[in-house]
């Protein structure tokens, strides 16, 4: 396990990694399970060594708006910004590849961050990735038409999968964008024509 840890989160030291392996427990996770709701007070901070986790802030509609993917080697900054100030999370995470995740009390926040230059080293590079993927977020929104920033969606599930097959319905996406399903639908078309992607049944496939 220490030399999984290792190759996961190449830059926590081998006393970190002591620590982990003591206090840590491991789950599996398959896809389309939800990890974490909006409301819930949280107890773990997340770690990924496996799979894809999606995370969403809710509307009061009911509406999912997608923010960002996390990833083997990343955490979730949320839990632990939440876990500091024991307030209840403000995001909903769903599993979309079977993940494992390494739980750590959040009771060894503060002492690890205090004991281990790494771990507050990775704490503080988890906060500043979150907080500039969030801006990047914020400026699709604000600034750009839905046509780019539909482009921008499509980039970052490719970015995040590394593939250029992307398993998304119409309808996923235009609730993730806060828009209907027929403007996707248009879009996607438009961009189809661009020969930008290839619309499939179950899939779309992009070309640049």
């Amino acid at each position: 396990m220490h030399s999984q840890i290792k190759k996961i989160f190449p830059s926590f030291s081998n006393e970190l990694i002591a620590e982990i392996e003591a206090n840590d427990s491991i789950k599996s996770f398959e896809s389309g399970s939800t990890i974490m709701r909006t409301g819930q007070y949280i107890k773990n901070t997340v770690l990924v060594t496996k799979g894809q986790i999606k995370v969403y802030r809710e509307g009061e509609d009911g509406g999912e708006f997608f923010m960002y993917y996390l990833q083997p080697g990343q955490a979730c900054a949320i839990s632990m910004v939440c876990a500091t100030k024991n307030e209840k999370s403000q995001i909903m995470a769903k599993v979309v590849e079977d993940a494992e995740l390494i739980m750590v009390p959040l009771s060894l926040m503060d002492t690890w961050m205090m004991k281990h230059r790494s771990w507050y080293e990775f704490v503080i590079h988890t906060y500043r990735s979150r907080f500039e993927e969030v801006l990047e977020v914020i400026d699709s929104i604000a600034f750009r038409a839905m046509d780019e920033r539909l482009e921008f969606y499509l980039k970052r599930h490719k970015d995040a999968c590394g593939c250029k097959d992307l398993k998304l319905s119409h309808q996923e996406i235009a609730s993730e964008l806060n828009t209907s399903r027929e403007v996707i639908s248009r879009l996607l078309k438009k961009m189809e024509q661009r020969n930008l992607l290839k619309l499939h049944r179950n899939h779309i496939e992009l070309l640049k």
